[in-house]
């Protein structure tokens, strides 16, 4: 029997990890949590400090919890030495709590070892069980606290929607704050009176191709904005808000001289953005994969666990899926730097590396999530994943080797038209070096239809100052105000992010619970929330407006 055995949670981590340990370690799987508090009583002691009373998770249909936490007693009764080696996370560190309260109560704590790595590679691995360390009892209370408080706010709140509306319904900390953003979002858009306003774009030649159009942007001292909205304005600003102005202004100006005013031309650098977190990877393959959050993260984890990869054999191929960190060791740097340098050029290398700056409330426990193996390329990888798989290693990969590229340069011209008492601008963007986004670029969410894109490559012709303009054609267009556009999961996680609601590791699961209880439906990749979802998020705010506020749940 061998003398060391490691627990991790699941069986595919179980294989990867075994193969870089000796015939000495014994690998097995808790296959997640193996304690919690009871399903069928609050199990919480409200009149003694919070106590909470954990009990084996029962059997379940697919998993035979008992005999999992049978047959790790008895790997650990026939041990010489523990190595709790659960997720590196509160969630992971309240695992490997219980796993020392139940599979070894009694074994004193130099035989108890906890292990951590970022992730699954020969050198991660080797190096924490170098340096074993213990437990973490700030962490494992800080999962404890907010477990016992979900408990509570589903434990007591829930039976009052059962009595007032009927049913299983359920509430939660965070999953009814998400509804509530959902409901919000639609009310402002039941409740939006959309505003007309217009815009005049006159089409121009001058002495050099080609043909551009400009667009009116003063008159006489006053900016004009695309808005419809009055209150909006600033004193030096107006807004063209009826289709008899825009004519009267059209034709006015269809009278007029064009004359060039003024010419200005800017460099303007792109920088590269950071390597992922989990929101920003998850909103990121909502964009361009178009993956749920439950998808990108159920594909992350095994990415992350390891993957069988020709003559290397199981590897795992992502740093760990669950960061809000976007900080990156100095060897992962050094071998994107040569990477980069090797198969790009000296051009895109910048001068030293380069270091971002997490938020400021950002746990920083783990580095971001990057490929282990910057020589990993996709295209190594394309005979032995997955599609889903290739793809979201793909999206990683790219981000992360930009995350170490030189900017992207642009010429940005900017030529202002003077006529009569009216002045049009025209601007333009020409690409003169690609940098990092040779590599990657990051997607939009979405932008209003007549708003326009800095980055767009949109050619002007050389003009100079004083010079006569042919003016082909003057169009009054037509807009109205938009309401604010419903929640994609992506832009949920962002809104939830944005507030401090929620963590890495909560995301999916928010995303999942809600839907699921029928709060709230996808249409089209939108979410609605449901005639149920509304009833519910209007008896919970009236009656626990402070419980169910963003504000207090982001303190917690």
């Amino acid at each position: 029997m061998a003398k060391n055995l490691v627990i991790v949670e699941s069986p595919a981590k179980a294989k990867t990890i075994n193969k870089y340990l000796g015939s000495d370690y014994l690998v097995l799987a808790s296959i997640g949590h193996i304690k919690d508090l009871p399903s069928k009583e609050l199990g919480v002691d409200i009149e003694n400090n919070f106590e909470p009373t954990y009990e084996v998770i029962p059997d379940k249909k697919k998993r035979n919890n008992k005999k999992v936490v049978s047959d790790l007693k008895r790997a650990a009764k026939d041990s010489d030495t523990i190595y709790l080696a659960a997720d590196p996370d509160r969630e992971g560190e309240a695992i490997c709590q219980h796993l020392a309260e139940e599979i070894v109560p009694k074994r004193p704590a130099k035989q108890v070892f906890r292990v951590m790595f970022n992730e699954i590679t020969k050198n991660a691995i080797k190096d924490a069980f170098k340096e074993p360390k213990q437990i973490n009892k700030d962490l494992v209370d800080a999962q404890q606290a907010r477990r016992i408080l979900d408990r509570l706010v589903g434990y007591k709140v829930s039976p009052i929607l059962w009595k007032t509306i009927g049913g299983k319904l359920s509430a939660g900390r965070v999953q009814t704050v998400a509804v509530r953003m959902v409901v919000d979002r639609e009310r402002e858009i039941e409740a939006f009176v959309k505003t007309e306003y217009w815009s005049i774009i006159a089409n121009l030649t001058a002495k050099l191709p080609p043909n551009f159009d400009a667009r009116l942007y003063k008159i006489e001292d006053l900016t004009v904005k695309a808005s419809g909205f009055e209150q909006d304005l600033k004193k030096t600003e107006t807004h063209i808000k009826d289709e008899a102005t825009a004519k009267s202004i059209v034709e006015e100006a269809g009278r007029e001289n064009f004359i060039v005013d003024s010419v200005t031309t800017k460099e303007r650098k792109r920088n590269p953005t950071p390597p992922f977190i989990t929101s920003k990877l998850q909103q990121e393959a909502a964009r361009k994969l178009g993956f749920s959050v439950k998808r990108t993260m159920t594909t992350a984890q095994k990415l992350y666990e390891g993957m069988e990869v020709g003559s290397e054999g199981t590897v795992g191929l992502i740093t760990y899926m669950r960061s809000d960190s976007v900080r990156v060791s100095d060897t992962a740097l050094s071998e994107a730097r040569d990477f980069i340098g090797g198969n790009y050029g000296g051009k895109y290398l910048p001068e030293k590396p380069i270091i971002y700056r997490g938020k400021k409330d950002a746990q920083d426990a783990h580095e971001a999530i990057r490929p282990t193996d910057v020589n990993r390329t996709p295209d190594n990888l394309k005979n032995y994943l997955s599609a889903d798989e290739l793809k979201l290693y793909t999206l990683i990969w790219k981000r992360f080797v930009a995350s170490q590229m030189t900017a992207a340069i642009f010429d940005q011209t900017t030529i202002d038209i003077k006529a009569g008492r009216f002045m049009f601008r025209a601007t333009g963007s020409v690409q003169k070096f690609d940098g990092f986004l040779k590599v990657y670029q990051e997607g939009r969410d979405e932008k209003p239809a007549d708003a326009e894109d800095d980055d767009e490559e949109k050619n002007l012709p050389q003009v100079e100052r004083g010079e006569n303009l042919k003016l082909n054609k003057i169009m009054p267009e037509q807009h109205f105000t938009e309401p604010p556009p419903r929640y994609t999961e992506a832009t949920l996680v962002k809104a939830l992010e944005e507030q401090g609601i929620g963590r890495p590791s909560t995301y999916a699961a928010i995303m999942t619970t809600i839907q699921d209880r029928e709060y709230v439906e996808k249409l089209e990749g939108k979410f609605h929330p449901t005639t149920m979802g509304m009833t519910v998020n209007d008896l919970l705010v009236k009656n626990f407006s402070d419980l169910f506020n963003p504000t207090y749940t982001a303190r917690m």
